[in-house]
């Protein structure tokens, strides 16, 4: 078996090892034991058994000058049932070593159930100064065990008059959501000492940032700050900008996916205006709907206080790539040596969703000309109704006027008719046996039967082309349908 031994480091870093006995592991007990000065053991990349997990951990119990344990990725494939009394037998072995730096349980996976035995350790151990426990799926209940046992830590040092070396805490894609903040937002401002804190992709949202912001502000030192993928939105935002003007040091801020919107990147960038950063060498800020007013608060804050500003990322967010607030933010960063300082913009958000908005104006216009054109098309209907009407009561009078002209021609008969009449009727009708009268009646009958024929010919033109319009307008809302 290759082992890479040094003269104090022991590593079987990434050899895919399946360890399950304590025969297993026996030739590296042997290796570790002959390391007389051992600081660094690496077992991450293996799988371990309970019954080797002891085994390598009653050897490393007695090695007093170890500084760094990494323990990452040591469980694939095994049970959860398992893991907890492998973690307990090393975190038992490593309680009281006052030389220990760092303790790396990362990529383990063991969820809440890997916490618990870690609580001993951790309010115990006063000289650790920085915690590893990246993607674990701690969830809240995991993330409030570590909360409550790194505070009991802090009051013990409290209580005995000693400062807490507690420096460094990465706990990334653990979903520690809002439920775990205040337990550890109470354990970090308790220590107060932390330099770094990692927190990305914990789903945690406002009210979550809030309370955890309250416990960061009390790290006056801290210098790297890594909340990248939760959920700030205005209300968080306006809350991390007053929180920022208390890190004086702060060297690396990541609040890339954060949801900042617009108001809480104008809410940021003018804290940085404020000059309390100065020291602030990389800031990640991409794709948090930041717009052209934030970005460009953003560029007199590089050109006036943020000398050293060497890494910024703005990808993703609201701005045009050429709008001018992106030109300031080039020139702030060349007048400050650091003209490669911008990344990539090839995502940015702003033509995408302008087009967006006119799609669905477009849309709404679409729609509304369907309407009226509904409402049209009804009223044509209707006049086609009074014309057909008219037109049928200018055919009634038409063809009484024939008959009466059929009748003029027979004179007695109609004279009889007459005679027979009342006066009233006779008066009313004593037209009907002149024919010039007659003659004028069928000219004017004609004359309405064309004029209701040349009406009726033009609304039915209209509604053709209304229709030819309608067909056109569905046709475009479909196309705007299937793009979205």
């Amino acid at each position: 078996m290759s082992i890479n031994a040094g003269a104090n480091v022991f590593s079987i870093e990434s050899k895919g090892l399946k360890l399950n006995t304590a025969e297993d592991v026996q030739e590296f007990v042997n290796s570790i034991s002959e390391i007389k000065n051992l600081e660094q053991v690496i077992l991450s990349g293996n799988t371990f058994g309970v019954e080797a997990a002891q085994a390598i951990a009653g050897v490393l119990k007695g090695k007093k000058t170890m500084r760094i344990v990494n323990a990452s990725d040591i469980f694939t494939g095994r049970l959860r049932e398992e893991i907890p009394y492998a973690v307990k037998a090393f975190c038992d072995a490593l309680e009281e070593n006052e030389q220990l730096i760092e303790l790396n349980f990362s990529d383990n996976a063991f969820g809440p159930a890997g916490a618990e035995p870690m609580v001993e350790f951790l309010s115990n151990n006063k000289w650790f100064q920085v915690l590893k426990l990246n993607n674990n799926g701690l969830g809240t209940r995991g993330g409030t065990l570590i909360g409550k046992a790194l505070l009991a830590l802090a009051n013990k040092n409290v209580s005995e008059g000693r400062s807490s070396s507690f420096r460094t805490i990465i706990a990334g894609r653990n979903r520690l959501e809002d439920g775990s903040s205040q337990a550890l937002a109470d354990a970090i401002a308790a220590h107060g000492t932390l330099t770094e804190i990692r927190m990305p992709q914990n789903g945690i949202r406002p009210d979550g940032i809030i309370t955890l912001l309250k416990g960061f502000a009390a790290c006056k030192n801290l210098e790297v700050l890594d909340l990248q993928d939760n959920t700030f939105t205005e209300k968080g935002s306006v809350a991390f900008a007053k929180a920022l003007v208390e890190w004086p040091n702060l060297r690396v801020l990541n609040v890339g996916d954060c949801l900042l919107s617009e108001k809480g990147g104008v809410a940021i960038a003018e804290a940085l205006l404020l000059g309390h950063n100065k020291k602030l060498e990389t800031l990640n800020l991409q794709y948090n709907e930041i717009d052209s007013k934030g970005v460009n608060i953003l560029a007199t804050a590089i050109s006036t206080h943020l000398k050293s500003l060497s890494s910024l990322e703005l990808n993703g967010n609201k701005v045009d790539p050429e709008d001018i607030s992106i030109k300031n933010v080039r020139n702030a960063l060349e007048e400050n040596g650091y003209a490669d300082a911008l990344g990539e913009l090839d995502d940015m958000e702003v033509e995408e969703e302008e087009e967006e908005e006119q799609e669905e104006e477009q849309e709404e216009d679409d729609v509304e000309k369907v309407e009226k054109f509904s409402a049209v098309k009804n009223e044509v209907k209707l006049d086609e109704k009074n014309t057909t009407e008219l037109i049928t009561s200018s055919k009634i009078v038409v063809k009484e006027t024939k008959e009466l002209d059929i009748e003029n021609k027979k004179e007695p008969t109609v004279s009889k008719k007459l005679e027979k009449l009342p006066i009233k009727e006779l008066e009313d009708k004593e037209d009907l046996v002149d024919p010039q009268k007659s003659e004028k009646r069928t000219i004017e009958a004609k004359a309405v039967e064309d004029k209701t024929r040349e009406i009726n010919k033009d609304q039915e033109n209209q509604l053709i082309n209304s229709e030819d319009q309608v067909e056109s307008i569905r046709e475009r809302i479909t196309k705007v349908q299937i793009l979205h």
